[in-house]
């Protein structure tokens, strides 16, 4: 009987003790809780009222320069007005460097062009409250009047629109400082779109990274490459008019729209 009556009682002591292991176990294996951790995060008006840099720009029609002034106007916006210059140019285009002389030429163009376009914009900042102030992620889009002036790629000596290069009329191509008194200015839009970031805690430095695309619109045209090409025989050869000059043909049709992806990287001060 004291036997059996011992038995039940490790038995029931053994059981205790499974279950108190158990609790102990249970308890060792649940995780803490999550701190949050507070996020360095402020409005732009608490740091800066104006801004002012100095943009460099690369795209498709090469490379640019520019002035930007910013001003907050809310807790996480601003506005900008910027003015730069940029070459212009066909996305086509492609340029040959002559093996012997080291001269550059390009095919089909008409005319060199530059652009001067003055951009009215919005830059909001998004993200304020899960990404450091370090690393500031800015939407913006801006748009405004351009003007633009085009000045001839080669002396077209015979005014017909077409380089001659293999007849008796040789036409020279222009160097960059010549051909400027006979340009023509035009006016039209432009605008872009793009993402970018302003880098650094420091809010008295600017320095901001930007992509973006960037375009033009001009409602009368620029003929950046050339309007009119040789007709040629069934031979392949020039053909030649009774007046002895070539035969020509339409080419390439004035262009309206200009655009292109944009890298720019601003530099200045805040204030």
């Amino acid at each position: 009987m004291i036997q059996r009556y011992n038995k039940c009682l490790f038995i029931f002591l053994l059981v205790g003790l499974l279950f108190a292991t158990a609790d102990i176990l249970n308890a060792q294996i649940q995780e803490p809780d999550v701190l949050k951790i507070p996020r360095n995060s402020s409005t732009l008006q608490e740091e800066y009222k104006t801004g002012l840099g100095l943009g460099i720009i690369m795209n498709n029609f090469g490379f640019g320069v520019g002035g930007e002034f910013r001003r907050v106007i809310a807790p996480q916006m601003e506005g900008t007005l910027s003015l730069r210059i940029t070459g212009l140019r066909d996305v086509s285009e492609q340029t040959f460097t002559d093996f012997f002389f080291g001269q550059q030429v390009i095919p089909n163009k008409y005319q060199r062009a530059f652009a001067f376009p003055a951009l009215f914009g919005l830059r909001q900042r998004f993200f304020a409250d899960k990404i450091q102030d370090e690393y500031r992620f800015f939407v913006s889009a801006s748009a405004g009047p351009v003007a633009a002036f085009s000045y001839p790629y080669f002396d077209d000596s015979n005014d017909n629109g077409y380089r001659e290069q293999f007849t008796n009329n040789f036409e020279q191509v222009n160097d960059i400082f010549t051909g400027w008194k006979d340009g023509d200015w035009h006016l039209g839009g432009a605008g872009e779109v793009k993402i970018g970031f302003d880098i650094g805690s420091n809010f008295s430095r600017l320095s901001t990274i930007e992509f973006g695309y960037y375009f033009y619109y001009f409602p009368d045209g620029m003929q950046i490459m050339m309007p009119n090409q040789p007709t040629l025989t069934e031979d392949g050869q020039f053909q030649i008019g009774p007046d002895g000059n070539l035969v020509l043909e339409p080419f390439f049709d004035k262009q309206k729209f200009f655009g292109t992806p944009q890298i720019t990287f601003v530099f200045g001060k805040l204030w």
